[in-house]
């Protein structure tokens, strides 16, 4: 892959930005060039083979899962993590099929569960990580918290970088790309805390019967103005260099998702940015994560040759991740009277009121986790827990050759 060296990267303490970089060529010829890094396959397969994919799903159109479970590259190890109906209407038993269905045609490694399964409470309840979990000790619903759930599988797997796809997307070789993209990422990393960051080049819309590839939404407009407000303020020299707050694909190393905080609701992507500051910027008092302070935290944003077609869900969805981010980023420890004051501007056209916006539910870090464990109560205990893999694979031929030699005997 040849993509562009980053022209600019922004400092705050131990956390380095890096200026969007684009996508030249998802396949390239070895030849030097001073602008831009020319990444090799053999460096890349290296990543994807160490790389989990995990896809959050709630009643997505069953066509559109497909496609995307088969774009995703085959060393890849694939989690989905459900939140769908189970009733009237198994929903959830449908996504089953489709997985086993692409993991026979394929053998491709795939883990599947729904994550309000009363098992996955109690998982995470033995394993003393009870903040996700509602009053009846099941798993709250919740992006993130299915985010979390795919995160622990993937580490009990060894995995050293996780990624997030979602399952809405109606162009399956835009999928293949932000894989191979994350793995690019990787490749020009220079520490154990890394994240990648995922910038559509287009987001297309019918218009008057017509495609219409536009570049920015208003929640990414909006949540990048204040982003970059608070490096802003806090740094005295204006930037724009946060381009990724709303990026819901991203891939991060295994190292970095142990120490960080994760909000609910859709301001997951967003407080990324906001923990980030505060835990590793210019004015944190104490430093509780010294190892990674002092490799440093380093993200990469990078723009998709691919554009991003996906269902549309309306206004009101759109006011909800509005009010999330912009939240996420009023309660931040950065955040001064007078971002507060222009942020507030802003609320009155959701909230249609003057009031502060709520906070946001923070989740702890997860490393502290026997994430092993928490997998193997998962795969005791859980009815929804699926696991298929090349072992699988064997015992399900054997038990076929069995059932033949059986029927030979009669």
């Amino acid at each position: 892959m040849l993509i562009e060296l980053p022209r600019h990267t922004e400092i705050f303490g131990s956390v380095k930005i890096h200026e969007l970089q684009r996508v030249i060529k998802l396949d390239s010829g070895g030849a030097e060039n001073p602008r831009a890094c020319d990444i090799t396959w053999e460096d890349i397969k290296s990543i994807l083979k160490r790389l989990a994919i995990v896809v959050p799903v709630k009643n997505e159109n069953l066509h559109l899962l497909d496609g995307v479970l088969r774009a995703i590259p085959f060393d890849c190890t694939v989690i989905i993590v459900s939140n769908s109906d189970r009733v009237p209407q198994d929903v959830h038993k449908m996504e089953r099929e489709v997985i086993t269905n692409i993991h026979n045609l394929s053998r491709q490694e795939f883990l599947c569960i729904h994550q309000k399964d009363p098992e996955v409470g109690f998982a995470f309840h033995d394993v003393g990580y009870d903040y996700l979990l509602d009053k009846s000790r099941l798993v709250r619903d919740g992006k993130s918290e299915g985010m979390i759930i795919g995160m622990l599988l993937a580490k009990s797997l060894g995995k050293d970088f996780i990624g997030f796809v979602d399952a809405d997307n109606y162009v399956p070789g835009s999928v293949r790309e932000y894989v191979l993209d994350y793995a690019a990422g990787f490749c020009m990393s220079k520490t154990p805390y890394t994240m990648v960051r995922l910038h559509w080049r287009y987001k297309p819309k019918v218009v008057e019967d017509r495609l219409y590839f536009k570049k920015w939404g208003r929640v990414s407009a909006t949540t990048n103005r204040y982003l970059n407000l608070l490096l802003s303020i806090c740094t005295g020299f204006e930037t724009e260099v946060v381009l990724t707050g709303n990026a819901g694909e991203h891939a991060l190393t295994t190292d970095l998702a142990g120490i960080m905080k994760y909000s609910t609701g859709y301001s997951v992507e967003p407080y990324h940015f906001v923990y980030l500051f505060d835990e590793f910027g210019q004015r944190v008092k104490e430093i509780l994560y010294p190892d990674a302070c002092n490799a440093g935290v380093e993200i990469f944003q990078i723009e998709t040759l691919n554009p991003h077609l996906h269902e549309e869900k309306g206004q009101s969805h759109i006011n909800d991740m509005l009010l999330g981010s912009l939240s996420t980023v009023y309660h931040s420890a950065l955040c001064n009277d007078e971002v507060m004051s222009e942020l507030l501007d802003d609320l009155v056209d959701i909230l249609q009121s003057w009031e502060t916006p709520p906070p946001n539910v923070v989740m702890p870090p997860i490393g502290g986790i026997d994430a092993v464990n928490f997998a193997k109560l998962l795969e005791s205990h859980a009815e929804t827990f699926t696991w298929l893999h090349e072992t699988t694979v064997k015992s399900e031929i054997e038990e076929e050759y069995l059932k033949g030699e059986s029927f030979q005997a009669v």
